[in-house]
């Protein structure tokens, strides 16, 4: 059987392949390959620089021909790495001879070959393209994601800022709110958990077998090759990694950087979670309405329906989503004594838990978009709750001293159905000054959402 979106086992690269088209370089097995080259390449440069007699500062030709290899990478460079490993059974090996084979025909990099992978343990090439795929992943696929998601939001909290809306807490009435007020609060939690995964810093080691440069300074004992690894750890990219240096490990590093991001990431799902439930219920609610789509189908035997899928596919992939990051966060910062390979199986697992999360983000926008406000329903439902009123009538009782304000108003309305008659009825009756009789007479279960309004705008 052949590979295809209908063979694949993975429903991220079988029904949903065309919704990860962004992700699926940076995080696959050839956007892992291309990382491992940049790295390679990036550290043979830099060797040639050190002031080496051995190996001499490359040319201009020969740098422009190395960094070349890097923003050329092919998925048919990416299968002849692959062939490679076919006889060497060790990946980073294969990449290895990959490079060199670019050599040929090329006296000054044939004669400086040696020098690729000089020093290094698989693992200095593997954490720092981890790095480099996350880092990539993260600014241009999850954050882009959760911020189109923001302004979304943000748009219809200002949008919706005015539109009073029946609150539900423990599922029951309560105090009103208005409709931007509460995608206010997600914009807000959203943005904060955004800021926590935009500040993780990316780190890479380059140290050896076991962290402490043995291997490096058995050929240079004189040199400072700590300040060496950083320096290519840490500058900038085409010449450097653009990383954060990592001056303490084992042969693997620690993956804390990594267990912190995942952690983040999840964060924010779950106030997604959070938020994709709610709208599913406001749209049972008749809240929201969602603009329908030629030739789309809800049932297959009630031709009525108009299902709120986005939001239940956006909830069920977050979850796959975040069972995965759990378990990265997890298990990635343990390994026995100086390393062991659990870790390199987990790994190749983190465009996995992205993708569920990406899909997500997109199932999510597409649902909000689809979102069309039903004021009436929402007045309707006000209208049937006079009962939120006993809030502030009891309040404003209590503040001009009248005693057993909250019984009162507890024996007048808890499980009963309450009218505007009712509560005017108990207004007129009350002890207190005029203006403040007319202010609550004129109160709606529309009118009360406190600062709900301003909140939202300002958001």
């Amino acid at each position: 059987m052949s590979l295809s979106t209908i063979t694949a086992l993975s429903p991220l690269d079988g029904r949903y392949a065309s919704k990860l088209a962004a992700l699926r370089p940076i995080m696959s097995e050839h956007g892992y390959m291309h990382r491992r080259v940049q790295v390679e390449v990036a550290w043979f440069i830099a060797l040639s620089d050190a002031g080496f007699a051995e190996f001499k500062p490359l040319t201009t030709g020969a740098r422009a021909y190395l960094l070349g290899l890097i923003k050329n990478f092919s998925e048919a460079d990416a299968a002849a790495i692959k062939e490679i490993e076919k006889t060497t059974n060790h990946d980073v090996k294969a990449v290895e001879y990959w490079i060199k084979s670019k050599f040929e025909a090329r006296p000054e990099l044939e004669k400086a070959s040696e020098f690729v992978h000089f020093a290094c343990t698989s693992e200095d090439i593997n954490n720092t393209s981890h790095a480099l795929q996350l880092r990539s992943g993260r600014d241009q696929v999850v954050l882009p994601g959760l911020d189109r998601i923001v302004l979304k939001l943000r748009e219809m909290a200002h949008a919706y800022a005015d539109v009073p809306m029946l609150s539900r807490t423990h599922g029951q009435t309560a105090s009103p709110t208005t409709v931007g007020k509460e995608m206010a609060n997600v914009v807000m939690r959203l943005q904060t958990a955004c800021e926590r995964v935009a500040a993780v810093k990316i780190m890479g080691k380059m140290n050896g077998a076991v962290g402490n440069y043995n291997a490096h300074l058995s050929a240079w004992p004189d040199f400072d090759w700590e300040a060496f690894s950083k320096k290519v750890i840490e500058t900038p990219e085409p010449l450097g990694l653009g990383l954060t240096f990592q001056p303490y490990s084992i042969q693997i590093e620690p993956h804390d950087y990594m267990a912190e991001l995942f952690d983040a990431v999840a964060r924010a799902n779950t106030i997604l979670i959070d938020l994709s439930r709610d709208i599913w219920g406001y749209v049972s609610l008749g809240y929201f309405k969602q603009r329908l789509k030629a030739g789309e189908i809800g049932s297959s035997t009630m031709p009525h329906k108009v299902n709120p899928i986005d939001f239940e596919n956006a909830e069920g992939n977050l979850g796959l989503a975040n069972a995965l990051l759990k378990h990265l966060s997890e298990k990635l910062p343990i390994s026995r004594w100086q390393r062991d390979l659990t870790d390199s199986t987990v790994l190749r697992n983190m465009g996995v838990a992205l993708g569920y999360a990406a899909l997500a983000y997109a199932s999510l926008l597409t649902g909000l978009n689809k979102l069309e406000l039903n004021e009436e329903a929402l007045a309707e439902d006000l209208d049937a709750s006079w009962e939120v009123l006993a809030e502030p009538i009891q309040t404003v009782m209590r503040r001009f001293g009248v005693q057993g304000a909250y019984e009162k108003l507890k024996e007048v309305t808890r499980g009963k159905t309450v009218t505007a008659e009712a509560l005017h009825g108990l207004i007129y009756s009350l002890e207190i000054p005029q203006a403040e009789k007319d202010r609550l007479l004129a109160m709606t279960p529309g009118s009360y959402v406190g600062k709900a309004a301003e909140l939202a705008r300002r958001v």
